[in-house]
């Protein structure tokens, strides 16, 4: 799994960039500041950096310039507004790409999966018994055919697929997915899309190896 760092200090754009990067795979660990996101880029290795260019703990252009010269890394820089000056910069420091705010979340996808391809960061399959999934490519296939998932199936797998081998509560994956859709999705919604994916992705559904149920907790993807 590819693992994001995420420095902005608006809650609510982390908040809201968090929930649909891990939608699409990605790990993400998110800090508000110049001197967190230092501590964390030495602390940890990530495959990609997004930097709010303004921050009120120093700015994204002092935090790219120490960690380019700590580790080779792409960053993207997520600037207030397209000026040439903060584009310019922002390149000269050596950042890959930039995208000005507001910005529709699934451009930022599109641009960050660019990047990752562009620096030779982009293998993320997941596999699961003859089921695998590109995470790059947002693609899932069964024995090498591909499969039509919906954007709620997609992520309830993606789910599974990063908490391998855990128990999963209904609640648990309900707060995972609720605004996938952009449409509220109840108790009885997920039992309905559980059984449309195990029907896509199972060799038996009514005996699924996949996606199982453990009585009275919830599920469990694999042994």
């Amino acid at each position: 799994m590819l693992k994001l760092l995420l420095v902005e200090d608006d809650a609510s754009i982390v908040e809201n960039l968090t929930a649909v990067l891990k939608g699409e795979g990605f790990v993400i660990r998110s800090v508000s500041g110049q001197q967190a996101a230092l501590q964390a880029v030495e602390q940890e290795s990530f495959d990609l950096l997004l930097l709010d260019v303004s921050l009120k703990d120093g700015n994204g252009f002092a935090v790219c310039s120490a960690v380019k010269a700590l580790v080779d890394v792409p960053v993207i820089f997520l600037t207030a507004s397209g000026d040439e000056f903060s584009v310019v910069t922002g390149l000269e420091l050596g950042a890959e790409d930039y995208i000005s705010k507001p910005f529709r979340p699934r451009e930022l996808v599109s641009r960050i999966r660019s990047v990752l391809r562009r620096c030779g960061k982009s293998q993320a399959v997941l596999e699961v018994e003859d089921v695998k999934v590109d995470t790059v490519r947002a693609a899932v296939t069964r024995q090498g055919r591909d499969l039509a998932l919906s954007a709620l199936e997609y992520r309830i797998l993606l789910f599974f697929l990063n908490h391998k081998g855990m128990v999963l509560s209904r609640s648990q994956i309900l707060e995972e997915i609720w605004d996938a859709a952009g449409e509220f999705v109840n108790d009885n919604t997920l039992t309905v899309y559980i059984k449309r994916l195990r029907e896509k992705i199972e060799k038996d559904p009514q005996n699924p190896r996949i996606i199982r149920t453990v009585r009275g907790l919830g599920y469990k993807l694999g042994e």
